[in-house]
């Protein structure tokens, strides 16, 4: 198997197929989510859309989501007047059913009964800035700034349509394999974007190989703009994973040249192994299941 073939099949083994049960299962949570808001919410008719990796095309097993956000309209104030209302206001909507994490500007969905167990979904809320429904204020948790002014759409368009997707979706697997934690998922594949916007027409795995030398060689210079509002700094949060990155893709580079490209990503499992594996994977699932997963004689929220 020769190196793109190889990648491909990474590719390949990160991707649902939509019959699959997993990916079912959360399609059918974000849809829930988005019920439980549409019925706490009836009276404003918030804008409930899709969002995250699954909207972008960049979603891979190792770490995926079905984000959806949560807009009102501008002027709308029954869900509250302020952003930080909003936000807290969406917040008790979904502790009815719901465990809820909070984070910088969205609300991370849990498991009712196991804090744990995490479901895949944030929820974003928001108000609309005009009558255009186009840009949003979201409220933010942090204490530099209570406001992000923000466009969904432009963020979806720009990575959905930058004709990188599959350098960036390995360049996510890379950082979930690696623990980058302290890179932003979102501002990881603005990098990938700009370093890739003139290397286009190179092999996959050239493109790969290209980022992973900017990260190393070029740390302390790299930088991105949020397309959706040129006045949003990303300096921070890009400096708080510069160190990380350039170390991780020293160590890429150093196995790619002596060790090949399976010491990055792992092995790959032939198509009939892959079905084989997949097959005793789902039995186990549900065994497993069976033994650990006590009937209960109610079903609580929180």
């Amino acid at each position: 198997m020769n190196t793109i073939d190889y990648l491909n099949t990474v590719l390949d083994q990160q991707t649902f197929d939509r019959e699959e049960q997993e990916y079912k299962d959360l399609l059918q949570r974000r849809d829930d989510i988005k019920a439980a808001l549409k019925s706490s919410f009836s009276k404003s008719k918030p804008s409930i859309r899709q969002a995250g990796s699954l909207a972008k095309d960049t979603m891979i097993r190792e770490s995926y989501d079905a984000d959806v956000t949560c807009y009102f309209d501008h002027g709308e104030e029954d869900a509250g007047k302020t952003l930080k209302e909003i936000y807290e206001s969406v917040e008790e909507a979904l502790q009815g059913s719901y465990n809820v994490e909070r984070k910088a500007s969205a609300l991370r969905v849990r498991d009712p009964e196991d804090w744990s167990t995490d479901l895949h979904v944030d929820v974003v809320p928001g108000r609309f800035i005009g009558d255009e429904k186009t840009d949003v204020n979201l409220h933010r948790t942090t204490p530099e700034k209570e406001s992000l002014k923000t466009n969904l759409q432009v963020h979806v368009d720009h990575i959905k349509g930058s004709g990188v997707v599959p350098a960036i979706r390995l360049q996510k697997l890379w950082k979930a394999r690696n623990g980058l934690d302290s890179a932003k998922t979102f501002v990881l594949e603005l990098l990938v974007v700009k370093l890739l916007a003139k290397k286009k027409k190179l092999g996959l795995d050239e493109q790969l190989k290209h980022v992973w030398t900017e990260f190393r060689d070029n740390a302390d210079n790299l930088s991105v703009e949020d397309p959706a509002n040129s006045n949003n700094d990303l300096t921070e949060v890009l400096d708080a994973c510069r160190g990380l990155l350039a170390a991780a893709a020293s160590t890429a580079l150093w196995q790619i040249e002596n060790e090949g490209w399976e010491a990055v990503f792992g092995p790959v499992e032939e198509e009939e192994e892959a079905e084989n594996s997949a097959s005793r994977s789902g039995g186990l699932k549900a065994a497993v299941a069976a033994v650990t997963t006590p009937s209960r004689p109610y079903c609580g929220g929180r």
